[in-house]
């Protein structure tokens, strides 16, 4: 009767000692499943190009360090991303159109935003920008390079084409210089110049007589040496 007695005690106590096992396991695993989960978020809102689409809400996306969390936009053009720690975060705007600045969002410990430019050449240069975030677009993407249009200038400014343009600009402007009598006067003068340097000795020869060695006068031949000649 003792052992009958006994039996449904020791049950109870294996049925509680097992629900605790199973509790303390659900435990880790929730916390195993909800690590790196925090109580922060980043709000933000976008401002629309001027021609917006019909699938720009669609299209749009927010993400966070290339791609770990990814929101869309709300009917109002704004986004909140949930679940995060303190930290540092890079926020940027996905669109195929439209490019959007990134932005480097700072949490600390406490709770408190930080947005500041994300400065790639002088990181420890900050620059803050309002929180929260107000992002507008740059501008639009440009898939293909735009096709060079044909310009006069580009035939003008060919070196063949000059080269064959300016003996006919000088052909044709210099006799009608020569027509003015100050021009002519000049040119004149010039010409008068050149023939006199022209006919000034060179320098190197004016050395060579100068310091040139001096050939000595020819003695003339005696008596002596005609008869022997």
């Amino acid at each position: 009767m003792r052992l009958c007695s006994s039996v449904p005690v020791l049950g109870g106590l294996l049925a509680s000692f097992t629900s605790l096992i199973m509790v303390h396991a659900a435990e880790e695993d929730n916390k195993a499943s909800g690590e790196g989960e925090g109580s922060y978020s980043i709000q933000g809102k976008l401002t629309p190009p001027d021609l917006k689409s019909l699938s720009w809400l669609s299209d749009t996306t927010v993400i966070v360090d290339g791609g770990t969390r990814r929101v869309f936009l709300k009917e109002d053009n704004s986004f909140v991303i949930q679940g995060l720690t303190s930290g540092s975060y890079l926020v940027e705007v996905v669109n195929p159109d439209y490019m959007y600045e990134p932005v480097r969002v700072d949490i600390n410990s406490k709770g408190k935003h930080r947005a500041r430019k994300n400065n790639l050449v002088q990181p420890s240069q900050v620059s803050q920008l309002p929180y929260p975030l107000r992002l507008k677009p740059l501008g639009k993407f440009r898939y293909f390079q735009k096709r060079e249009e044909w310009k006069v200038t580009d035939v003008l400014l060919h070196p063949m084409v000059m080269m064959m343009l300016l003996p006919l600009l000088l052909v044709t402007i210099l006799p009608k210089m020569m027509q003015d009598p100050e021009t002519k006067k000049e040119m004149e003068e010039l010409q008068s110049k050149m023939s006199v340097q022209n006919q000034l000795p060179e320098v190197s020869q004016l050395f060579a007589n100068m310091f040139g060695a001096q050939t000595p006068p020819k003695r003339k031949p005696t008596a002596t040496q005609r008869k022997r000649q």
